[in-house]
């Protein structure tokens, strides 16, 4: 859904981001600035910035920046238009409505209906565990160790002796068959009708992030097969892409989440206070499912059972994990099968040691390969070194593939430059990896010298955002041009024209970038560290060298481009000429 620039700005000027985030973080004012403990990562010491003055937020210890939309997205995980349409609603702002199709209001409909007959099923399996035809799936959750609220904050239900109660209900609740049969519920057959598959089950409502029941997973009591039987594919229940808990754990704020097999792990971890837990649903964890996970959390660590059909899954799941650009780690369960089993016997002070401990995926894989092979027999011995010069090629970065290559070297007693021979043998012959330039001792890297200019131009703009009447200084003798890099001089752009009007609101120019790191990147171009000054001289002359320093970059930047840009010798003569101007101009900030 697209909104006009004019209605986005004006929903953002009326939530005053200090009234929002104080919804979420316990702010306390200190100078011009509110602080408070970062949502985004785990700190003691507040280092959490809110400006009323630039309605923006900036965290000095990761990094996090950005407007109330911004805060909305990362801490609520909400797309943009989820955004605006909240803080729309918190303002009395009426938002446009959306022109639909008939197909489309057809289809949003008909989506709407089954979200209801799934509601109204859930509501009918809770009542059903609660009473006393419920018992044996009470006893059952009881005898699991799961306490009444835990039950209660899942939804867990209980399907009755027969397939036929819960679609009676649902008749007299207003529903069809094709609804009920739609929404994965329920099966018709010539000799019984329509009858559900859920039957003397504990019954597990499967929600998506925004806590709608999508499908149901459902326990047999007793000895019947299958064990765990899910809801099929509908319109809303798309077993890839959902995954069971995400919904709870999607706010967790632990900087991981935990990826685990079953209902019951995930259960059994959010009781235990791990509230990261999430499982895949009645499948292998899927490629989709990864991507989603990038949404919310960079690392995940992997808590599957630790017998051989568990570590086949976690393998699986490392490399795809590592496809969709995720830190993959592993739980070690032993002695105990499962989470649930081992937090029911260690505790959760000893799951969480696991936790700490939890293994760098890459060990994991070499460790399980080391277990195929016998290390005392110098065949089997060499096997092993080929297999795992045949892994470090799957790392497509020179540096990454080095440091893992030591590593391993170092701990499976392996000489380097004989490892080293063995993954450039393999790269040159499949072609799947640049070989591995050897590193010479003493060669250091150069730092980006363009880093400076990048620095100075920042901290101009930091500088002007605290205090705007100094743009009457800097029109004198910065242009747009002289903002090299691509994403400031955008910022700049936007800032010079509104300074130029009167109407300087720094929140505001976030939202131009529709790209999330983007939004991030011209957020912190206003929170860049500024030098302490104490003196009003110490303040000239610090402001003159960053407006030399960005005048400097900008001229040694275009003499680089001249033979490639034809402006660019003209833009050069003008710039010398300017930078000497301004090196021998005395800046006055009264």
């Amino acid at each position: 859904m697209y909104y006009p620039e004019e209605l986005v700005e004006e929903v953002r000027a009326r939530n005053d981001i200090v009234d929002v985030i104080s919804g979420y973080v316990s702010l306390k004012k200190k100078g011009s600035n509110y602080w408070g403990c970062c949502p985004f990562h785990n700190e003691k010491t507040p280092s959490f910035s809110v400006s009323s003055n630039k309605q923006m937020y900036y965290c000095f210890g990761c990094h996090a920046s950005g407007n109330v939309y911004t805060f909305l997205m990362k801490y609520e995980n909400d797309t943009f238009p989820e955004a605006i349409k909240i803080l729309a609603d918190r303002a009395g702002v009426k938002l446009p409505e959306v022109e639909e199709t008939p197909e489309q209001k057809k289809k949003a409909g008909k989506r709407m209906r089954l979200l209801e007959v799934n509601k109204e099923a859930a509501k009918y399996f809770y009542y059903m565990l609660r009473d006393p035809r419920g018992e044996v799936g009470m006893r059952y959750l009881t005898g699991r160790k799961l306490t009444d609220e835990t039950m209660h904050h899942f939804g867990l239900g209980y399907a009755g002796k027969n397939g036929e109660q819960v679609v009676q209900y649902l008749r007299k609740k207003g529903f069809t068959d094709e609804e009920i049969k739609d929404s994965g519920l329920a099966m018709f057959s010539e000799q019984r009708g329509l009858r559900s598959q859920f039957w003397n089950r504990v019954m597990f409502p499967i929600q998506d992030i925004n806590h709608r029941v999508i499908g149901f997973g459902g326990r047999v009591m007793g000895d019947g097969e299958p064990k765990y039987l899910n809801s099929p594919e509908t319109m809303i229940f798309d077993k890839r892409r959902n995954l069971y808990g995400l919904n709870f754990a999607r706010t967790a704020r632990t900087g991981n989440i935990i990826l685990c097999e079953g209902y019951m792990d995930v259960i059994a971890m959010h009781q235990a206070g791990f509230t990261q837990a999430v499982a895949s649903l009645g499948t292998a964890f899927t490629v989709e499912q990864a991507n989603l996970l990038h949404r919310y959390a960079e690392n995940i660590l992997l808590a599957y059972d630790s017998d051989g059909a568990g570590t086949k899954a976690a393998l699986r799941g490392i490399g795809i994990l590592r496809e969709a650009g995720l830190t993959g780690k592993v739980i070690n369960m032993r002695p105990y099968k499962d989470p649930d089993e081992f937090i029911k016997n260690l505790g959760k002070e000893a799951f969480q040691e696991r936790i700490d401990q939890a293994e760098n995926s890459f060990y994991f894989e070499i460790r399980i390969l080391s277990e195929q092979y016998d290390q005392s027999d110098p065949e089997q011995r060499t096997k092993f070194h080929r297999e795992i010069a045949q892994k470090l090629c799957e790392f497509s970065e020179d540096l990454e593939r080095e440091n893992y290559l030591q590593a391993i070297a170092e701990k499976y007693m392996i000489r380097p430059d004989d490892l080293r021979k063995m993954v450039i043998g393999y790269a040159s012959q499949t072609g799947i990896a640049r070989p591995i330039p050897r590193p010479r001792s003493g060669v250091q890297n150069k730092s980006d010298p363009s880093e400076s200019g990048r620095k100075s131009q920042r901290l101009l703009i930091t500088w002007i955002g605290d205090d705007p009447s100094l743009y009457t200084i800097v029109r004198k003798y910065i242009s747009l041009e002289d903002f090299t890099e691509e994403l400031y001089r955008k910022v700049a752009e936007k800032m010079f024209a509104e300074l130029d009007n009167g109407q300087f609101q720094p929140a505001g120019i976030i939202s131009m970038f529709e790209d999330e790191e983007e939004q991030r990147q011209a957020a912190e171009l206003f929170h860049t560290t500024l030098p302490e000054l104490s003196t009003k001289q110490e303040r000239e002359r610090a402001f003159h060298d960053i407006l030399v320093s960005v005048k400097r970059n900008s001229y040694q930047y275009y003499m680089a481009q001249l033979g490639t840009d034809v402006n660019a010798v003209k833009k050069a003569v003008e710039g010398k000429k300017a930078l000497e101007e301004l090196q021998r101009a005395r800046i006055s900030l009264e």
